[in-house]
């Protein structure tokens, strides 16, 4: 049923929240007389759970009170008006760092006398050029600012306004910021390492285009083969809806394949990215970038021909800032589809004759910028079934000064005075299965030569391995590469034609492993990436893999590595996975002044999901599939 002419419908249960909705959170916030005019925001977001159980809409706030060091995670019903009904304390140090605190953090930099002094001993003085990016701070709090909100600051020099901000590291000086009263409490000074000499500048402007290259367009002169109805979109037997949180960004809900029920929520939940070496301005160096700073309001609006290419829907998003002022990011999510190869092809030799299907796949893509570092993330979907996660990685990276004959161990030389760290990134993928409905079973599956000679009289026999992951202790699962080792995720409800459960395989491609001692801080932070894959029984209240507020928190206090002592039964089980990504960078020097892609990625592929191959429908290429005088 249609709105009234004049009237808007009411949103979908699970759409992201709009302005009006921040709005009205922040104003129930204030007008509530529990906070102070000071008060600071770290987001608002859907409380999902609520929405799937009663198909209303309540938000969870969590709110700054940094005159009383306070803050509160809130429950606010989005009613007429809307009510704050919940408040819950929380550790002032724990929520996320905003950009709007950090913006104030670096200027509070500026303005102090000792930073501007150390700075002066470097022939330093404009300090408009002077760049100053807070780092969360946590396992390295000094003990003389116990219970404080702090962050510590990394310092770099432009040559001008346009500059590149990461090209000019001003080594060894490190300012400690107290968050809440905007105040440096001291500047570490490590002595004086020379200034980078040499420009970064990586802009069109500075670089003379290449000849030779010739326009590529992607052209869908009858449009695009998805149809989208608000946030619900439908393609190639394909169904689900685009979500957006704070946290996490771009999430999607209820992926179906043929109205059969296969992931309830898929997103990147956490990303944990340490660095590996002992230089003043380095060791801090360990970030969960969403549950420390928030994927949702450092999305970028994305542009066409530039960050997507072809026929493209998008999907505008909106974040609250720190200051409590709901703002839109315009083309936050990309949605267009793309030619993918090869789908299925055979040759038949004896009568000359060939089947072959082309393969297309639809992207939802975002793209995140976290201070140095871009990230673009990029569901497929594809016509048999399968899906799969493409992350990537580019930007500039996060470079250290080094002196003019140094040879640093920890870190590779990219430019004259500039080096690298070693270091990691880590990406946790939750994802809520559902495959053919809510309760599922996993198991670990693996490639196992036959043991029993008797049984394999001419040495080549190999069994599938399979072993059933019952309750959330054993869930802490490592890959194996050399077995082929994959997980499948069993329906509890459904069967195939030949007596199976119904399943899907996930696969998780990129991988990496903490080369670091089991006691630093790395380690004792973000257990959960010690393994490439957990699972827990669902719980409302246990929505990220690092934990709740991991900002200053007890390395690792909270967690998936804490909820799995609790070893609840997942036989079977509302389940959700928690896969792990990981990509060790080893710098090298054609990653500067700014980084070509680098990839990673894990895949859910059918798995007696189906009765037979689900592409056979799929139409042959067009007619003008044929030899030409441009195929060699």
């Amino acid at each position: 049923m249609m709105a009234p002419a004049g009237t808007q419908a009411p949103p979908h249960p699970l759409d992201p929240l709009g302005v009006a909705e921040l709005a009205a959170a922040v104003a129930a916030i204030r007008d509530s007389g529990k906070v102070g005019p000071g008060a600071r925001f770290w987001g608002v977001t859907l409380d999902e759970d609520h929405a799937r159980r009663t198909g209303g809409r309540r938000a969870r706030t969590v709110v700054l009170d940094p005159g009383a060091h306070q803050a509160y995670e809130v429950d606010i019903e989005l009613g007429e008006p809307a009510t704050a009904v919940a408040w819950r304390a929380l550790d002032p140090r724990n929520p996320g760092m905003t950009s709007e605190e950090a913006r104030t953090a670096a200027a509070a930099c500026r303005e102090d006398p000792r930073f501007r002094a150390v700075l002066a001993k470097r022939g330093i003085t404009d300090l408009s050029l002077v760049m100053v990016d807070p780092e969360s701070i946590g396992g390295f709090e000094p003990p003389e600012y116990a219970g404080r909100r702090l962050t510590w600051g990394s310092v770099w020099l432009k040559t001008s306004p346009e500059d590149n901000h990461y090209a000019r590291p001003v080594q060894g000086v490190v300012p400690i910021i107290d968050m809440e009263r905007m105040e440096v409490l001291r500047v570490e000074d490590h002595g004086e390492t020379p200034l980078a000499s040499e420009p970064g500048d990586f802009t069109a402007a500075a670089h003379p285009p290449r000849a030779g290259l010739t326009p590529l367009d992607v052209v869908q002169p009858e449009g695009p083969s998805f149809s989208v109805h608000g946030n619900e979109v439908r393609w190639q037997n394909w169904s689900f809806r685009i979500g957006f949180t704070h946290r996490e960004g771009l999430v999607l809900h209820d992926l179906a394949y043929a109205q059969r029920p296969v992931v309830r929520r898929a997103a990147v939940n956490e990303m944990y990215v340490p660095y590996f070496d002992t230089s003043s301005t380095q060791y801090r160096k360990n970030f969960f970038d969403w549950g420390e700073y928030g994927g949702g309001p450092l999305t970028n609006s994305l542009e066409l021909g530039c960050d997507c290419l072809g026929v493209i829907h998008y999907f505008d998003a909106t974040v609250l800032g720190g200051d409590g002022v709901p703002r839109s990011i315009p083309n936050a999510i990309c949605m267009h589809e793309e030619d993918d190869g090869i789908l299925w092809k055979h040759h038949d030799g004896r009568r000359g004759t060939t089947e072959v299907r082309r393969s297309r796949r639809l992207i939802v893509s975002s793209f995140v910028t976290v201070a140095n570092y871009d990230y673009g993330f990029y569901w497929s979907l594809h016509q048999d079934g399968s899906v799969d996660l493409e992350i990537k990685m580019t930007g500039i990276l996060s470079a250290t000064g080094i002196g003019d004959d140094e040879d640093p161990p920890y870190a590779r030389k990219v430019a004259p005075n500039v080096a690298v760290t070693n270091h990691q990134h880590y990406f946790a993928v939750r994802l809520d299965m559902a495959v053919d409905g809510p309760l599922n079973r996993l198991a670990e599956v693996f490639a196992a030569p036959e043991e029993d000679p008797a049984l394999d009289p001419y040495g080549n026999a190999c069994r599938t391995g399979v072993r059933p992951v019952r309750s959330e202790r054993e869930a802490g699962l490592s890959t194996d590469p050399v077995r082929s080792l994959h997980w499948r995720v069993e329906s509890a409800e459904r069967v195939n034609r030949m007596g199976e459960p119904t399943a899907y395989r996930l696969f998780v491609d990129s991988t990496a492993r903490l080369p670091v001692r089991e006691d630093s801080v790395c380690a004792r932070r973000a257990p959960f990436v010690g393994r490439q894959l957990w699972a827990t029984a669902y719980d409302p209240d246990r929505r990220f893999v690092g934990g709740e507020y991991p900002n200053q928190a007890e390395p690792g206090s909270d967690g998936v590595q804490v909820w799995q002592r609790e070893d609840r039964s997942l036989d079977p089980a509302e389940l959700v996975l928690w896969a792990t990504v990981g990509s060790h960078h080893f710098p090298r020097p054609e990653d500067w002044p700014v980084m070509p892609v680098a990839k990673a990625r894990l895949r859910l592929e059918p798995d007696g999901f189906f009765d037979r191959n689900p592409a056979l429908d799929v139409p042959p290429p067009s007619a003008s599939c044929h030899p030409s005088d441009h195929c060699h």
